[in-house]
Order: structure tokens, then sequence, then C-alpha cells
């Protein structure tokens, strides 16, 4: 039987790191963060304030895939950080062959731009926000996932997508 990753998703500033964080805390999982999949001129363009394209996430996406499958091979759940706005991103992950369960942080542009606002040391300007929000598709009736509203505590967020898992 598969294992389940939970892919921790939304725009940069939902609070994917810290939800993924306490998540994989709280059921003894390994994280990863997606960014730290990403190839140096990925990192460079988004440093630059340009947007990715879809070409340049194509190998990104597959080489999480890739890692996720071997965690699943290894008998291990996982918990990953990855904006996957799009569905058709989030295809790419699906194709692991662990359960990929997405948990969608969910904020309006001006909650999560204030959050941007007060954060630092990190390569995503917030000057990209509106393109994030402009390529986000939201999780589809179809597609296994859950989506919390960021107005709530980590521990509350946390406490819904365990409680959910456990149906």
């Amino acid at each position: 039987m598969a294992t389940t990753c939970l892919v921790v998703m939304g725009v940069s500033g939902s609070g994917k790191s810290t939800v993924a964080r306490l998540l994989a805390d709280r059921l003894g999982w390994p994280m990863a963060e997606a960014d730290e999949f990403h190839p140096e001129a990925n990192i460079a363009k988004m440093t630059a304030g340009i947007p990715l394209t879809d070409a340049d996430r194509g190998p990104w996406l597959r080489t999480l895939r890739d890692w996720i499958s071997k965690q699943d091979k290894a008998g291990q759940g996982t918990v990953v950080t990855c904006s996957a706005l799009k569905r058709e991103y989030r295809d790419v992950l699906r194709g692991a062959s662990a359960r990929v369960h997405f948990v969608h942080l969910h904020g309006t542009q001006e909650v999560i731009a204030e959050r941007l606002a007060s954060r630092s040391g990190h390569f995503m300007p917030p000057s990209l926000l509106a393109s994030q929000f402009a390529a986000l598709e939201p999780l589809g009736a179809d597609e296994d996932g859950t989506t919390v509203d960021v107005t709530a505590t980590p521990d509350r967020i946390v406490d819904r997508v365990v409680a959910e898992l456990e149906h």
C-alpha cells in the first residue's frame, strides 16, 4: 500500500513552511522544501523578480515527484512544501507512487502581502505575489486535498489536516 505525501501548497507567504514543519513533527514524517529542489537558474530568475515559466517548472516538479516516489518505496510518509499553483503542476506531483494529498493554504492577497512585507531572507520578492495569485488554480472537487484559511492558527490548521487524514 502506498504511503501518503502531504503537499502543503499555496502562494509565497501563505505559511507553507510553518504548517509543513508542524505536520511533519506531529506525524513523525520527514519534511522537504520544494524550493531546495529548484535548479540555480530558477532561483536566479526569481531573485531577479522574473516569474518562472511552465518550462522552468517542469524539471523541478519531476525531480520533486521522483523524490516523493523514492520515499514511498522506502515506506516513508512525507510532508513537502510546494506552491503547486496550477492543476497541471499538481498532476505531475500526483504521478508519484505515493498518495499525494494537497493542503491548500488559502488567504486573500491583502493578508498574504502583509505577511510578505514582514518577512526577510527569502528569494521570492513580494513583487511576484500578483503573478502567483493570477496563476493560482484552487483545488478541484476531484483532487485529493484540503483547503484551509490561513487566518487560522498553524496549530488549528494542523489539527484539521490530521483529523481529515484519520477519516
